[in-house]
């Protein structure tokens, strides 16, 4: 897992993004830190990547810290709050590792040009950012598909999620 200063082993740094990273093709990019970057300077990247070309639809996901317990959200029993009460944050971290491969499965998937990556990392309150997630693609129903399966990976396979009670 990834937590605030930690070093997460990229293949290329941009100065002026912490914690940037892309792989050797190009296109698929993953970023960390404490400020969530912007949608429209993501959006005008990705239309001018090579990918743009084959993109009919741009998809993004922002994910943000809420009130209500995961417990009750889902319904399904945590380690973090009980339902009926409220969370006041959580700390958040990452496997990078399993995020890039998550990235590249979806890049792979039918239609896909473009992904795009950020997550926060350390100590969160209600209210704050936990991830953006941007993805392109030929056609609306790949690009809606590659979406919720990369959310749902990161969610459930590649992040730990613990909340603290307000």
């Amino acid at each position: 897992m990834i937590f605030p200063g930690e070093v997460t082993g990229v293949a290329k740094k941009v100065p002026s993004q912490m914690g940037y990273s892309m792989t050797m093709k190009g296109e698929m990019m993953f970023e960390s830190g404490k400020s969530m970057p912007s949608v429209d300077a993501w959006l005008r990247e990705a239309k001018a990547d090579v990918s743009a070309a084959d993109c009919g639809m741009y998809l993004t996901h922002n994910g943000v810290v809420r009130a209500t317990p995961k417990s009750e959200a889902r319904g399904v029993e945590t380690d973090g709050v009980a339902p009926g009460h409220k969370v006041g944050g959580m700390v958040f971290g990452f496997d990078a590792q399993k995020v890039q491969a998550a990235i590249e499965a979806t890049r792979a998937m039918p239609g896909i040009g473009y992904v795009r990556v950020w997550l926060a990392s350390g100590e969160l309150t209600v209210g704050d950012d936990i991830m953006l997630v941007l993805i392109g693609g030929d056609i609306r129903p790949h690009v809606v598909d590659a979406l919720q399966a990369l959310v749902g990976t990161i969610k459930n396979e590649c992040v730990s999620e613990v909340e603290r009670e307000a």
